[in-house]
């Protein structure tokens, strides 16, 4: 391998400049790359929140990587990110073997084991739940947004939180925001945030329409973005909405509501029917896909109350965008 590329993608990580690496790795004919390589590669695409991408390129080096605990802890990140809480185990587990001690991978074995505990006993108290959701369910008000107690809408693992949830936003941040994105945002939307702002959904599955859609039957998101600025993904953060849009070269139709596990896919409010102080529509915008866009909902309200979980899945679902 290049000892220049490499040394360029040692600083490149240093640097935080994820894309940078994936650019120069993936001009690189696939047949060529090396180990090293490849492992690079997928640490940035962790770094970029494409953990689907990630698994798919450390499997592909799987043998090689058998012995290395980095491997085996990068995989396991991944599979962490992705829920799948077993997977993650079994490579945190052989991490700690290779490199016994380590405090990030005994972290992660610790999320985990409370984690599969907390799904343990939420399985043996509630009763299973049918198709899709509904909002006495997940506790959705036509008023006021997400009940208080509704904690079972919000994959609350202490990743997560750290990640994405904010402290509640007052008035006068929530108007802050407004200014700084040029958008009243939904009530709907401004209720729930100011009860949980921000994070992870349990429910992240919204199915399209077949006359809006003709190849996808619904959409997967990552998280919805909370009110304010300290964390990255947030509205106003570092990696927030505008950050989205100038980077990603989304249309400029409104503000960017959740990010999708594909880095080139997001959901946004889309103002153009409504003007900047109305009440936005929900749609879904493909980077691949020349930035096609796909109505979702008229309304924040019905875009949450129309997500569903993953065994919510109709059963002859093979994948989603």
């Amino acid at each position: 391998m290049n000892d220049e590329l490499l040394e360029r993608l040692e600083a490149w990580h240093e640097e935080d400049e994820y894309e940078e690496i994936i650019d120069a790795i993936t001009e690189v004919p696939e047949e060529e790359r090396d180990y090293t390589l490849v492992n690079h590669l997928g640490r940035a695409l962790n770094n970029m929140e494409r953990y689907q991408g990630a698994v798919e390129q450390f499997l592909s080096i799987e043998e090689e990587g058998q012995n290395d605990p980095l491997w085996h802890y990068r995989i396991g990140l991944a599979y962490y990110y992705l829920e799948q809480y077993e997977n993650a185990r079994v490579a945190f587990e052989a991490a700690d073997r290779l490199d016994p001690g380590d405090e990030d991978t005994q972290e992660f074995l610790e999320w985990i084991r409370n984690k599969t505990a907390e799904e343990s006993t939420e399985t043996s108290l509630e009763k299973p739940v049918e198709t899709v959701h509904s909002v006495t369910e997940i506790k959705i008000e036509a008023a006021p947004g997400l009940d208080a107690g509704s904690t079972g809408f919000w994959n609350d693992s202490p990743a997560y939180v750290d990640q994405y949830v904010l402290s509640p936003p007052t008035d006068e941040q929530i108007e802050a925001v407004e200014d700084q994105l040029v958008f009243k945002l939904p009530k709907f939307y401004v209720n729930m945030m100011k009860l949980h702002n921000g994070g992870v959904p349990r429910y992240r599955y919204f199915p399209v329409s077949q006359v809006e859609n003709d190849e996808e039957i619904q959409i997967e998101i990552l998280n919805i973005l909370g009110v304010g600025r300290e964390k990255a993904h947030s509205l106003c953060g570092e990696a927030g909405s505008r950050v989205i849009i100038e980077q990603g070269g989304y249309p400029e139709i409104g503000v960017v509501l959740c990010e999708c596990p594909s880095n080139s896919e997001v959901v946004m409010l889309d103002y153009r029917e409504s003007g900047n102080a109305g009440e936005p529509e929900v749609v879904h915008v493909n980077k691949a896909k020349d930035y096609k866009i796909t109505w979702l909902a008229p309304n924040v309200e019905t875009f949450i109350r129309g997500l569903v979980n993953e065994e919510n899945q109709p059963a002859n679902l093979e994948g989603s965008l």
